[in-house]
């Protein structure tokens, strides 16, 4: 049959220790007053403003305190269409990343953003390219910062969604390992479990191609060597920097392929109940493998199976390795993490039905190497308490 896919990466990606020095002249390039948004803590938002000051660059920061909302997204939209910005800078975690994009996308379209929202709103398509967008993560497990969609959150429908386009990719990103050297253990072993669940699912996606693949070998070869480390020797910074490229190829790998069902679990269950994304991630991860692994083996589908098989080699750097030794070391690795179970976040069983039929809905589990039955998938949320 031959080779044959397509694959995207529009952003322009500039990577470095201290590089983020380098997006005063990023900006300069683009317009005149920046719309900068930010977690929780403001001081490399005001750090950046300063210093976009000093060009004669005006500016203004936005907040974004918790995964990005529905409202969150709109009254940001209006502050960033009222003031006329042209420029729109990410600085933050995944959530933050995520917001500003879509407020980048939405200040340029008519409309409101329901319109354009997958599962819950019209998936109305973007008809006018985004304003120009720098993305700076300061966490690395997301990818965000080369990815073409931004996960809201709906308060109201009790889920997280997407704004995706091929318009949405940020125009730059701006990867400074050193902005992570000072996130905490737990966020470090949380959004790391996110990049390596990226990383694997698109690997075993049922769209995989050679491309993604090459992704996939590259990125958890670069995860299984410092995943740990990055954990418990926060300053490390060559830890930190292969965290940063492995998180980057996973956000690469999942804007051109679809997931895989810890991802079509993750949007719905982060909306039932409070819990960071890359602890979904964690939790659900080995039971999806193992169950995914048990099917194949019953289904006798060896060239699937054997996806399964080159990622536990990888993870585990033993070259006779097979796929339940990477469930293992998945296992493993999530204990010396310190991550716990569903139980730990306020996971009950009563959500186990609505959870599973909201999954089957959403997007990310159309990636899974095989079709689930929905016992099977409640098979996963019980493994996964």
């Amino acid at each position: 049959m031959g080779i044959n896919y397509q694959f995207s990466i529009p952003t322009r990606i500039v990577f470095g220790n201290d590089s983020f020095k380098k997006v005063p002249d990023l900006v300069y390039e683009m317009g005149r007053k920046v719309f900068i948004v930010t977690g929780k803590k403001n001081t490399l938002a005001n750090q950046l403003s300063q210093s976009l000051n000093e060009r004669n660059i005006e500016s203004m920061v936005f907040n974004i305190n918790s995964e990005p909302t529905t409202e969150d997204i709109v009254n940001a939209t209006g502050l960033a269409k009222i003031n006329n910005c042209n420029v729109v800078v990410g600085v933050g975690g995944g959530s933050v990343i995520d917001a500003a994009k879509a407020v980048a996308a939405l200040a340029t379209n008519s409309g409101e953003l329901n319109d354009y929202l997958e599962i819950i709103g019209k998936g109305r398509k973007l008809e006018e390219a985004p304003l120009k967008y720098v993305a700076i993560p300061t966490t690395a497990g997301t990818g965000a910062e080369v990815t073409k969609n931004s996960v809201i959150k709906s308060k109201e429908k009790k889920v997280k969604v997407s704004l995706r386009s091929d318009l949405m990719f940020p125009t730059i990103a701006v990867l400074d390992p050193v902005l992570a050297l000072t996130m905490p253990p737990e966020i470090t072993a949380t959004t790391g479990m996110d990049a390596l669940t990226h990383l694997f699912e698109t690997f075993v996606s049922c769209q995989a191609n050679p491309f993604v693949d090459m992704i996939g070998r590259e990125g958890m070869q670069l995860i299984s060597s410092s995943l740990k480390t990055a954990c418990f020797e926060g300053n490390n910074i060559a830890a930190r920097e292969k965290m940063a490229m492995a998180s980057m190829l996973g956000g690469m790998a999942l804007a051109n392929v679809k997931l895989g069902a810890v991802h079509g679990f993750a949007g719905p269950l982060g909306g039932m109940i409070d819990i960071p994304h890359g602890a979904v991630c964690a939790c659900l991860l080995p039971a999806v493998m193992e169950v995914n692994t048990r099917v194949l083996k019953e289904k006798k589908l060896k060239d699937k199976l054997l996806k399964f098989d080159e990622a536990a080699r990888i993870l585990t750097k033993n070259e006779s390795a097979k796929a339940d030794d990477g469930i293992v070391w998945v296992k493993e690795m999530v204990k010396k993490l310190k991550i716990p179970g569903l139980s730990n976040y306020g996971f009950s069983e009563k959500i186990i039905p609505e959870l599973i039929e909201k999954a089957k809905n959403s997007s990310s589990m159309k990636g899974n190497p095989i079709v689930l039955s929905e016992g099977q998938l409640a098979e996963i949320l019980y493994k996964s308490i």
